[in-house]
């Protein structure tokens, strides 16, 4: 990731104290959440990140190899390695990624393939099961049949190369996935049969599970591919943190993913950020930006879009959110291989918003 982007990140919170004021009331909170990372565990980015002041992570994925990857001393190793460069290990994926379900890791979970699905469960228990044995408090995971659906891309600020969705021009194709007409019924069966065998474990290990919602949302009634994409949306969300009481149990909170189900996100987000952070079910955020709404948006730079984003994290403070700030996806600009610019100005935009409340306490 380019350092020389980092002074890019620099911004002015100007116009946004009235924000401030009507979302922290009397004596604002202490700054509790820090910048984090998602994506990988190399050398050469925990380097970078550890330049940048970054101090937690999430690690890439491990895949669903159980003795080797998922072993005790695997995770110890990858724990220790992380720690080398003064950084947590806050997270582990677990092998149920955003791919759509011909590509999934363990199709058998939502295909509902028993016996296959049952042992495939149980190795996601002992996956929860060891990450807590290695000191690792939270995993991240997806339910998702279709995958995140884009469609052509768009031309943004300086001409960088947007990832965008409109449903109108979408094509559906084939008709239905591998997994065939997936009702409202059939997908929360599902989902139900998984959240109660694995909630219990992951209060047993003392680790979060954090679910990605649905990126994007869908039509009610029509859905996508024959699915009814019931994580892909503000109630759907409810619904699902309803299901379990536990402190355990609750999101990986894509702010971008959750804008796309909204109207008029620059104006709602906020307060669908205090419904589940003030139910403590936020715990890590994925910090991106679109512009546009339910059915047609684009994915932007975190200062380019309608999300007042200094807004957003000052009601993070509000509720109290203490883990990680994490860049998600990022525009694409000629010549920034991997998109290490776009990072690292990610990340310097982070940091600095963060720098900016701990001076506001």
């Amino acid at each position: 990731m380019s350092t020389a982007s980092v002074g890019a990140a620099a911004l002015s919170l100007s116009g946004t104290a009235h924000a401030a004021t009507a979302a922290t009331p009397g004596r604002r909170r202490p700054v509790l959440m820090k910048a984090g990372h998602q994506h990988d565990h190399t050398e050469m980015t925990l380097r970078a990140l550890a330049a940048f002041g970054v101090t937690s992570i999430c690690s890439g994925n491990l895949g669903r190899d159980v003795e080797k990857a998922w072993s005790l001393e695997a995770l110890g190793r990858l724990r220790k390695h992380v720690e080398s460069f003064g950084i947590t290990l806050d997270c582990v994926p677990l092998p149920m990624s955003s791919a759509p379900i011909a590509r999934a890791e363990m199709p058998e979970i939502l295909l509902a393939k028993d016996p296959a699905r049952d042992r495939a469960i149980e190795d996601i228990c002992t996956m929860i099961r060891r990450a807590g044995q290695a000191g690792i408090p939270m995993v991240k995971y997806n339910l998702t049949f279709i995958g995140v659906v884009r469609t052509e891309r768009t031309t943004g600020r300086g001409g960088a190369s947007l990832s965008t969705f409109d449903y109108a021009i979408g094509k559906q194709e084939p008709p239905l996935t591998e997994a065939g007409r997936i009702t409202e019924q059939i997908y929360w069966d599902r989902i139900e049969y998984f959240l109660k065998r694995v909630v219990p474990v992951a209060e047993e290990a003392k680790v979060k599970i954090a679910l990605h919602p649905q990126d994007p949302g869908m039509p009610k009634g029509q859905g996508w591919r024959g699915v009814e994409t019931v994580l892909g949306s503000v109630d759907g969300l409810k619904r699902f943190v309803e299901t379990s009481a536990s402190p355990y149990h609750g999101l990986n909170f894509c702010q971008g993913t959750v804008s796309e189900m909204l109207q008029k996100p620059g104006e709602e987000i906020y307060d669908v950020i205090r419904y589940f952070g003030s139910r403590g079910k936020i715990f890590n955020v994925h910090f991106r930006n679109i512009r546009g709404g339910f059915l047609k948006f684009s994915e932007v730079m975190p200062d380019d879009g309608d999300v007042d984003m200094p807004r957003a994290l000052r009601t993070y403070r509000e509720i109290g959110f203490d883990g990680m700030i994490m860049p998600d996806h990022v525009p694409q600009i000629v010549g920034d291989v991997g998109g290490q610019k776009a990072f690292a100005f990610c990340f310097g935009y982070i940091q600095a918003l963060l720098q900016q409340l701990r001076s506001e306490v």
